[in-house]
């Protein structure tokens, strides 16, 4: 699949319904601009690839919603040499937008076959995450701490302690909270000690599982 003007023209499109929806930081907006979507998906998605929808990507698993993307790395408020941590690299269409904001990106996934393929595409795309990771995301990854932002892409049931630990003062947790719907949640490390929680509404994502399969 090659990226056309047809495809640039769809994804100026995409912005401007994101707007609609209340997506105001321009620097997401322009990494929605630019990153093909149409290439994360199975070829039989193109035609549809621009729309505002999730789409399965296999392991039962699924590239989100743009306007959730885009939410997310809002809420992150990325700037430039930013060390974050990914859980749930999934297609990899986050961990781009990421990247274009000028993050340093850590990625974990825990299936094998979403790992091993979305590795492969980062390779052949020119994708430069500072590390793809197969492992399992409730452990965060310590070896790399402390972190100025954590995006989880999953469905937590509940918030790794892990996580919240691996935030540096001043970090910023998105982290998906709930079993069945989950409600947007950010925290804000303000201390050592001390997190600002703040609700943003309701969500649907796949499961966060523990443990590698």
């Amino acid at each position: 699949m090659r990226d056309t003007l047809k495809h640039r023209g769809m994804r100026n499109q995409l912005a401007e319904v994101l707007i609609e929806k209340g997506i105001v930081d321009e620097a997401v907006l322009n990494a929605i601009r630019s990153i093909p979507r149409h290439l994360f998906l199975d070829s039989s998605f193109e035609d549809h690839a621009y729309q505002d929808k999730a789409f399965p990507i296999g392991a039962d698993q699924t590239i989100s919603q743009p306007y959730t993307v885009a939410f997310q790395s809002e809420l992150l408020q990325v700037e430039p040499n930013h060390k974050i941590l990914e859980i749930g690299t999934g297609s990899g269409y986050q961990t781009a937008v990421l990247l274009k904001l000028k993050a340093r990106v850590y990625t974990i996934e825990r299936q094998l076959e979403l790992f091993k393929k979305t590795n492969l595409f980062f390779n052949k795309m020119g994708y430069r995450p500072k590390n793809v990771i197969f492992g399992d995301g409730y452990k965060g990854l310590p070896e790399e701490a402390p972190f100025d932002g954590i995006i989880v892409t999953a469905g937590a049931p509940f918030v790794p302690k892990p996580l919240l630990a691996q935030l540096k003062i001043g970090g910023r947790l998105v982290i998906p909270v709930g079993v069945e719907e989950q409600i947007m949640t950010l925290f804000v490390r303000k201390s050592a000690k001390e997190f600002e929680k703040t609700e943003l509404g309701s969500f649907r994502f796949v499961p966060l599982l523990e443990d590698k399969n």
